[in-house]
């Protein structure tokens, strides 16, 4: 079967909500309440990442405001495939990435910091899907299935990750992430990790072989392992399948979690070091003081108010 027609049958497993759903009706009907309504929601964690990945207030201002100009803009052709907050991320983590691409400034995790590796660097192992035919449109047309096979298996990723949190394997899921997010080596993930650098191997090759099961049958099903394990860098980057929800984050805040759970986020937050989640973090921490984003967000409501009655 081919994937882009298995994802359509996964289409009810979307992660946009209900609530999202209806605060992008009432944008698409030009309701400007509930436009300020939505850059009030998710403003002040865009910011918080922005700045630190940028350093300046004034160019995380800048690249902020500009992010959601681009969602109105294209705000017709959101299908909800994704949350909101992760399209959102996707399109600031794109600009970051265009403007400071030469000045190598783009951080992921604190891991990825120590180990000074570049993930934009890794080769695009999807680059050449479907044929190399020099016109606009199959360009176009591999560009989406790109995306549809990604969106794809991170569905099939999550799906193993709920098994291992299910299970409360947190060993486990660490060492998926500094894998596939961080992109580490065994031998440096069994250093972070203090634990034998053969079981990560072992780890690896069943994660790897129990998806391509998951997949068999699909046209995402005849990658090699070896090409699998680049696929699923790009996943990792693209959707961030095993960050945990905004609501864990702000129960981890408040140490309402069980203790597992509470020294896995932490795990996350400050080892692992997930710019995207620490963003979230310090959003929540600061959502009682909002003088500077209340400036930001009568700027980015007057830059965008236009493309929306345009719209």
């Amino acid at each position: 079967m081919n994937y882009l027609a298995c994802f359509k049958l996964r289409q009810t497993m979307s992660q946009m909500t209900q609530a999202e759903q209806y605060l992008l009706d009432q944008i698409r009907q030009g309701d400007d309440r509930a436009w300020s309504q939505f850059v009030q929601r998710y403003h002040g964690r865009l910011y918080a990442f922005a700045r630190r990945q940028l350093g300046q207030s004034a160019d995380a201002e800048d690249i902020v405001q500009e992010v959601f100009i681009n969602f109105i803009r294209a705000l017709h052709s959101y299908r909800g495939d994704s949350s909101v907050e992760n399209y959102l991320f996707i399109i600031l983590r794109r600009k970051i990435i265009s403007e400071y691409r030469k000045k190598r400034t783009l951080r992921v995790g604190l891991i990825q910091d120590m180990y000074q590796m570049d993930s934009e660097e890794s080769s695009d192992y999807l680059s050449g899907f479907q044929g190399k035919e020099p016109t606009a449109s199959t360009y176009a047309r591999r560009d989406e299935q790109k995306e549809a096979l990604l969106l794809f298996l991170s569905e099939t990723i999550l799906s193993l990750l709920e098994r291992i949190k299910k299970a409360l394997n947190f060993e486990h899921l660490k060492i998926i992430e500094l894998l596939f997010y961080c992109q580490l080596s065994n031998t440096d993930v069994a250093s972070v990790l203090k634990i034998d650098p053969g079981k990560v191997g072992v780890l690896k090759h069943r994660w790897i072989k129990q998806i391509h099961s998951d997949i068999e049958g699909t046209d995402a099903g005849s990658f090699s392992e070896a090409d699998m394990e680049g696929i699923l860098a790009q996943v990792w980057q693209g959707y961030r399948p095993s960050c945990p929800k905004r609501n864990t984050i702000g129960a981890f805040l408040l140490n309402t979690l069980d203790p597992d759970w509470q020294a896995y986020v932490d795990f996350h937050l400050n080892v692992l070091g997930c710019h995207f989640c620490q963003a979230n973090f310090q959003d929540l921490q600061q959502q009682n003081q909002q003088k500077g984003a209340d400036k930001l967000q009568e700027r980015i409501m007057e830059s965008t108010l236009g493309f929306l009655q345009k719209h």
